[in-house]
């Protein structure tokens, strides 16, 4: 594989041994990032992520080419003698490790954190779980929408009245990727100080924790849950969506000024001066009683006219986009957040990142199962597929 370019992380050594989302996630920002990502597949099928959907390229899932794009993919069977010495020699190679596999198969393999930096005492060793490392659930498997449920997550989602909902985004699983690499690269910059790696740990339900962190320290140290809302804010009024004649926007006055300003525009000055609306905490105490009023002002123009009056005098909105029509906004194309796959007819969104202005290109697209074996002088196996096995 020839990246397209050098990355800031060229020169960094990754061993991955990854499956589905939460651990390829982490390798894929590394690999967009520069560094070479050697990823470790079972040579029966490979990854599952390969078959989760209809085939998009070269057999494999639309979800396995998002992931794995600009990695390496090596496939042993780590069940043989032949198989475990190829993943220690890749190992003694690597800076980096990271695995997602199921609590208590790397004990069994051998290939726990202590195990593996008393082999290798310069590897960052990174393992992602469901339930964290500890406690009476550490050995539980589990998956984004079970730790989205068991964390509280889905609890807080949607309005008063909704049932629980899961974010349609894999939060938990593309956030623990997230903490690997931030975690990984604070554990690069130890290493030059003490010439030694570290056991690094994260899990699903720590990251939803973390993502509900507001609402449980304010449950933990006020006694209550915010409000839920559907897309508003417990402390800001009116900061939420509305209607307009011919759809929706979100309008957020996150502070008096602001409010004044959208008065101003409604040709409702006397809001500024009413003792209910006049500061946020009043707003907040007669929200019903506001909302009643804006609403129905709101319904009488088009989004467009509103959006360019309100932009115009600093009114903070947004249109509610459908994902088609936020792709092609003028803003999003300015970004170029979608980057063509080198030597693919199709693209992929890039990392949100820049150096010195530019976003780092995908350095390909996602490997054919067990295609660089030979290329870190392995014997080619015996590849099964799904199809086959």
């Amino acid at each position: 594989m020839i990246p397209t370019q050098k990355g800031v992380l060229h020169g960094v050594r990754v061993l991955e041994l990854g499956q589905v989302l939460a651990g390829p996630f982490a390798g894929a920002i590394l690999a967009d990032l520069g560094a070479e990502v050697v990823k470790v597949e079972r040579v029966d099928g490979g990854d599952d992520a390969r078959h989760m959907g209809p085939a998009f390229r070269h057999g494999d899932a639309h979800t396995f080419q998002v992931f794995n794009r600009g990695k390496q993919s090596v496939a042993l069977d780590l069940k043989t003698e032949a198989g475990r010495a190829a993943f220690e020699r890749l190992a003694a190679e690597a800076d980096i490790f990271i695995h997602n596999l199921r609590p208590g198969v790397p004990r069994a393999m051998g290939i726990d954190g202590e195990a593996m930096c008393a082999r290798h005492p310069r590897l960052i060793y990174c393992e992602i779980s469901a339930f964290g490392h500890r406690g009476p659930m550490a050995q539980q498997p589990g998956y984004e929408p079970l730790i989205q449920a068991f964390s509280g997550l889905s609890s807080t989602n949607g309005g008063p009245g909704d049932p629980p909902m899961r974010s349609a985004a894999s939060i938990c699983d593309q956030g623990s990727g997230m903490w690997v690499v931030i975690g990984a690269l604070a554990l690069l910059q130890q290493r030059e100080r003490t010439g030694r790696g570290g056991v690094l740990q994260t899990s699903l339900l720590e990251t939803a924790l973390v993502w509900n962190g507001q609402k449980a320290d304010a449950y933990v140290n006020e006694g209550h849950l915010p409000a839920r809302d559907r897309s508003g804010h417990p402390g800001f009024v009116p900061y939420e969506a509305f209607d307009a004649a011919d759809a929706p926007l979100l309008i957020c006055c996150g502070n008096d000024r602001l409010f004044a300003k959208l008065a101003q525009e409604l040709g409702r000055e006397d809001w500024i001066s009413d003792a209910r609306y006049a500061t946020n905490r009043a707003r907040l105490a007669h929200k019903d009683a506001l909302l009643a009023e804006l609403a129905p002002l709101l319904r009488q123009r088009t989004r467009a006219e509103w959006l360019q009056r309100f932009e115009a005098t600093g009114v903070p909105c947004a249109p509610i986009h459908t994902v088609p029509e936020a792709l092609a906004h003028p803003q999003v194309q300015a970004l170029g957040m979608l980057s063509p796959v080198q030597g693919e007819d199709f693209s992929l969104t890039a990392l949100p990142l820049s150096f010195d202005g530019v976003r780092p290109a995908l350095q390909g697209a996602a490997p054919r199962l067990g295609a660089h074996n030979a290329a870190h002088g392995l014997p080619l196996p015996t590849i099964h597929t799904q199809e086959t096995a």
